[in-house]
């Protein structure tokens, strides 16, 4: 759903902790998705405390937070609690996503009330707490319940191309709820970020240069990232392939059937796209002429290929790293859960006394028109689809007799 506030476009320094006040006593919590397995793993100085001083294990426990053998403190999740007394208090993680979110960056749709920003923000978490009646809250009857509902997200960094628009933040959104009964307060936290469903695995890449992305992983203490990554490939029957944001995406380009040591392999420009079609819009490049495309902030990186690599032929080879990113709509700048298909313009060069092949990239170019293959054919090539993952947005129960001490 597009954000109903503008956004940031430059990230903040996250504030210094500070007092937190003690919420009222809160109720039972319903859960739509579960906490991470590793939640209650959080550093000694960023655990907030979590229910009453003198609260058992027993406890903590049942409210979802975590016990360390002698204090209860708030996971790695987003935690939301109601109180007796009509407040929502909301607490929020940085490791609630992946990638992890600036809380600096969180908010209520409602954000020129000061009762509205938050009570407590340390590098970790940040705090929220406020009347139920407030902080744009809409109010409903369900079935003989009053339902209050609010909305928080994060502001996100949105990089304009002259093709298309990308992010690579986490955009984090959060739909909850205080149900209140005679009986009964009850607390609903809703991820409101779905998955797309996989779609069909995108065709290979004309002619006989191949596209293909690395998959190979570290496994020795020592080992070089970006060396082990291209070890291994995913094949066609791997596609669609899942990556999270800013994940490195490891390409590779390469001639196929070829021996002539002298050839040299160029790409004249790489781009990404939504769709399978590599001239439909949005776009965004990734190389110019062979070199990083200059306005993205999380710019692309060439990986040098010599004869260090092992390869037979090694320039017949390009290699180079992005981040994973998502495209956004150009008329209201959302984040949209859409698929990225990779694509290069690529040509042989035959090295001369007049031209090295070689595509400056730091320097003025001058001599970096690139002789093309006696057909003069451009070879594009693609890759498969990679899908944006999941962001995992963690939720934890809160139960009764919770409070929040000062942040340490």
């Amino acid at each position: 759903m597009p954000p109903e506030r503008p956004l940031l476009l430059q990230r903040q320094t996250p504030q210094l902790q500070r007092q937190v006040p003690l919420p009222q006593t809160p109720q039972r919590q319903t859960l739509v998705s579960q906490a991470p397995f590793d939640k209650c793993q959080v550093e000694e100085d960023e655990k907030i405390h979590c229910g009453a001083s003198d609260i058992t294990a027993e406890h903590c426990e049942t409210i979802n937070c975590c016990f360390d053998g002698y204090r209860c403190y708030y996971g790695k999740a987003v935690t939301l609690q109601c109180t007796r007394d009509g407040q929502f208090v909301v607490v929020v993680a940085r490791e609630a996503t992946q990638p992890h979110i600036d809380v600096d960056l969180v908010s209520l749709l409602e954000t020129n009330d000061v009762s509205c920003s938050p009570v407590g923000i340390t590098s970790a978490f940040v705090i929220f707490q406020f009347p139920v009646t407030a902080c744009g809250t809409t109010m409903t009857e369900e079935n003989g319940n009053v339902v209050y509902e609010n909305h928080m997200s994060s502001s996100y960094e949105v990089g304009i191309g002259p093709r298309g628009s990308i992010t690579r933040d986490s955009h984090f959104e959060l739909l909850f709820q205080c149900r209140y009964s005679g009986t009964a307060v009850e607390a609903l936290v809703i991820d409101v970020k779905n998955v797309p469903a996989p779609q069909p695995v995108a065709a290979p890449g004309l002619l006989r240069v191949e596209l293909r992305l690395g998959n190979g992983q570290c496994r020795a203490k020592g080992c070089v990232e970006e060396e082990a990554a291209f070890s291994s490939y995913y094949t066609a029957t791997d596609y669609p392939i899942t990556k999270v944001l800013r994940e490195p995406l490891y390409i590779e380009v390469h001639i196929l059937e070829r021996t002539d040591p002298n050839l040299v392999l160029t790409l004249e420009h790489c781009w990404a796209t939504a769709t399978s079609n590599l001239d439909s819009l949005p776009q965004w490049d990734l190389l110019v002429d062979g070199c990083p495309y200059q306005d993205d902030r999380y710019q692309t990186e060439v990986v040098s290929v010599d004869g260090s690599s092992g390869l037979l032929y090694p320039t017949h080879y390009k290699r180079f790293i992005t981040k994973m990113f998502t495209f956004v709509a150009q008329d209201y700048l959302a984040p949209q859960r859409d698929t990225v298909f990779i694509h290069c313009a690529a040509a042989v060069c035959y090295p001369s006394s007049t031209n090295s092949c070689q595509q400056p990239c730091h320097r003025q170019r001058r001599d970096v028109a690139v002789k093309k293959g006696p057909s003069g054919q451009r070879v594009m090539v693609s890759s498969g689809e990679v899908i944006l993952a999941a962001q995992r947005t963690s939720p934890a129960k809160v139960g009764s007799n919770d409070t929040i001490s000062n942040l340490n």
